[in-house]
């Protein structure tokens, strides 16, 4: 091996090293703090890295009360720099807690307003509905001889007790959908009741919103409170299921965008915020769920009702935000001996 060779091979080398040392400079890491299903992470952060290869999103993933509950620990000293993909009730809460930053990106005009914080100085904007369903397992059903329910109503008659799994609203964002759209519909002094009722049916309450729908599609319980994207997906891979929209109306909130005040990755921030509400972003939560924050893109998503979007009751979301803590209280001291171990 000559000297020659040599020199020129360390050059190669070095150069590489370089590069590598440029590409590595030239990426800008994002932490972003999300309660999107975990199947999904990948392909928002691939289809977003297709247009900014120069950003990299690391992703802290939970569920929607855990997460809310991190951030708000980290008040003091925020870890995250974005929020993709939270509860919009949640980042109220955080917004009221004067955690999030004021930023009206591109396309925020194109959105539906029911998708958009209207304020003077905007904080967050919406991605889409996620609505709450009935994952109803026809064969355990048969075996145990239990009708098809149609109704929240139907879902506290005897023959269910035992039967039903359902998300803790204090660590499930659907939890508390469910426990919010209740309140919502009944009345609090009988939503209170509906839930008294209810939980004399439940055998567990889980930390996560998607594992009722999936214990029933496994046939570990043949009825399980969950989502409507969770139900579709279960049983598009073949589980048993029936999907129940129950006909009162189905509680809902919308999963959210949101930059945390103090990132001091602002630039790489709002480039990622604006990619979050642009027509390819909204395509891409179209692939899941049926109603999307920019009008004229959803199309039909299997298993979801036609209707989808007119079976959603007029959410109250500054109500529910505003009284999260009180409502989660209440239902902590009347229902948690039935909480599945954190």
């Amino acid at each position: 091996m000559t000297l020659k060779y040599l020199l020129k091979r360390v050059s190669v080398l070095a150069g590489a090293a370089l590069c590598s040392l440029a590409a590595q400079a030239a990426t800008t890491e994002l932490t972003v703090y999300t309660a999107i299903e975990a199947e999904d992470l990948k392909k928002y952060a691939a289809r977003f890295n297709e247009e900014h290869p120069d950003i990299k999103i690391n992703w802290v993933r939970d569920s929607t009360g855990i997460i809310t509950a991190k951030l708000l620990a980290e008040k003091e000293n925020p870890q995250a720099d974005v929020v993709w993909g939270l509860a919009a009730t949640s980042l109220m809460l955080l917004n009221d807690e004067g955690m999030l930053q004021p930023y009206k990106p591109k396309g925020y005009d194109a959105l539906s307003p029911k998708f958009r914080d209207n304020s003077a100085e905007p904080v967050w904007t919406g991605m889409d509905a996620w609505m709450a369903a009935v994952c109803f397992n026809t064969v355990e059903a048969e075996k145990l001889n239990l009708p098809k329910p149609t109704s929240w109503k139907d879902l506290t008659k005897p023959e269910y007790q035992g039967h039903i799994i359902m998300p803790n609203p204090n660590s499930s964002g659907t939890g508390f959908l469910d426990v919010s759209s209740w309140l919502q519909m009944f009345g609090e002094e009988r939503g209170w009741q509906y839930m008294s009722d209810l939980h004399q049916n439940i055998s567990r309450y889980t930390h996560s919103g998607s594992k009722p729908c999936k214990m029933a599609a496994a046939g570990e319980t043949p009825i399980g409170i969950s989502f409507a994207f969770r139900a579709a997906k279960s049983k598009k891979d073949g589980a048993p299921l029936d999907i129940i929209f129950p006909q009162e109306g189905l509680g809902w909130d919308m999963e959210a965008t949101a930059i945390v005040k103090g990132s001091r990755k602002m630039d790489a921030a709002k480039t990622l915020v604006d990619w979050t509400v642009s027509r390819k972003a909204n395509e891409t939560y179209n692939e899941g769920y049926a109603v999307v924050a920019m009008p004229g893109v959803a199309k039909p998503v299997q298993y979801f009702p036609e209707n989808a979007e007119a079976l959603m009751i007029d959410n109250n979301f500054t109500w529910a935000a505003a009284n999260r803590e009180r409502i989660l209280a209440e239902w902590q001291k009347r229902f948690d001996g039935k909480s599945e171990a954190k």
